[in-house]
Formats: structure tokens, C-alpha cells, sequence
């Protein structure tokens, strides 16, 4: 059999080559607080997946969490680039758009929970139309899941992420765990 040998031009060489340098994921969340467990399940997709930088994509007003008044918008956005301060290759964004395969858009991993992908799955986001929702799926990156009990996740997609991270939760945070918040979000006053 003979082998095809093909010549790339310098441009399109270092075309390729910027593709698979400058691999960017996102991470949608309300990050209400952001916690210790999502700072680690960033860089556990920042390294698994080469990625130049991930970036914290926070909505304007989160789907189906319209209603959080303290902290404000602002100020989570405040604490959020005051916990990534320092850390190489984590960034925020900031987003009108909903949907996280909307949010994902333009970008080579998407980095979510275990119960955020269950969410994802889940029709009734999508006005129980499952067409939407299987065409919400198909426009959707690469994925890193981070593991969380019960749910299930494509072991193909699991990262690698450290056993006493699973039970971290922004809820329980809130709920009194501040251990579990990142040391901005703890020392904000916020929650």
C-alpha cells in the first residue's frame, strides 16, 4: 500500500499548530459561592485536556436560578476574579447567553458537574422537546465531567478529580460549610 505524504504550507502548519496550542475550555456555573472544588475541577480540565485557559462563564441571570439577589451579579463576578487572581490559565467570562450549549459555543471543552450534565440531559430545559435538547447536545464541545454521586457520567469523559472534592457543593456552602468556599469568597462578607 502506498503512503500519501502531504506538504502543508508554513501558514497552514502553524494554523494546526495554533488549533491544538490555543485549546480553550469554559466552565458555566452561578458559582454562588465559588468553591474549592471548582477552582480544582478548572485545573484538572486546564491539564487532562492541554487547554491554554479555561474560562469561568458566568450568565447575567442563570437559567433557573433568576432569583438570587445577595450577593449581587457584581459582586459574585468580584469574588470570582479575586479567587482566580494569580492562577495561570483560569479567566472569567461573562455572558447573556443560557444554555450551556449556547455558553459552550466557540469553545473546545466544556467543563461541568455531574449534575449539571444531568441537567443538560434533561428535557424539561429545553420545553420537554427533546429534538431541542438532542440539538443542544450535538452542538456541545469536547466535555470534562467532574464526578458526582449518584450521578453518572460517561467514563470517557470523567476527570480526574480527588475523592474529597465529590461532596463540595455551592449549597452547603452557603449552608454554613465556608471551609469550602475559595479564601475571596470567605473573606468577602458576601455569604
Amino acid at each position: 500500500m502506498a503512503t500519501r505524504l502531504t506538504i502543508l504550507s508554513k501558514t497552514a502548519t502553524r494554523n494546526r499548530l495554533a488549533a491544538v496550542i490555543n485549546r480553550v475550555g469554559v466552565y458555566p456555573g452561578s458559582f454562588n459561592p465559588p468553591t474549592r472544588a471548582h477552582l480544582e475541577i478548572a485545573l484538572a480540565a486546564r491539564d487532562t485536556h492541554g487547554l491554554v485557559r479555561v474560562d469561568f462563564a458566568i450568565s447575567a441571570v442563570a437559567l433557573g436560578k433568576s432569583d438570587v439577589a445577595r450577593p449581587t451579579f457584581d459582586e459574585r463576578v468580584e469574588v470570582i476574579h479575586a479567587s482566580i487572581e494569580g492562577v495561570d490559565g483560569l479567566g472569567v467570562l461573562i455572558t447573556e447567553a443560557q444554555l450551556i450549549a449556547d455558553i459552550a459555543h466557540g469553545y473546545d471543552i466544556v467543563v461541568m458537574g455531574a449534575d449539571k450534565w444531568t441537567q443538560v440531559n434533561d428535557p424539561a430545559w429545553y420545553g420537554d422537546d427533546h429534538a431541542a435538547r438532542d440539538a443542544a447536545l450535538a452542538r456541545l464541545p469536547g466535555l470534562a465531567l467532574a464526578p458526582r454521586p449518584p450521578h453518572a457520567i460517561p467514563d470517557e469523559h470523567r476527570l480526574p478529580v480527588a475523592d474529597d472534592l465529590l461532596e463540595i457543593s455551592s449549597s452547603a456552602a452557603r449552608a454554613g460549610r465556608t471551609e469550602w468556599m475559595t479564601d475571596a469568597a470567605r473573606t468577602s462578607g458576601h455569604w
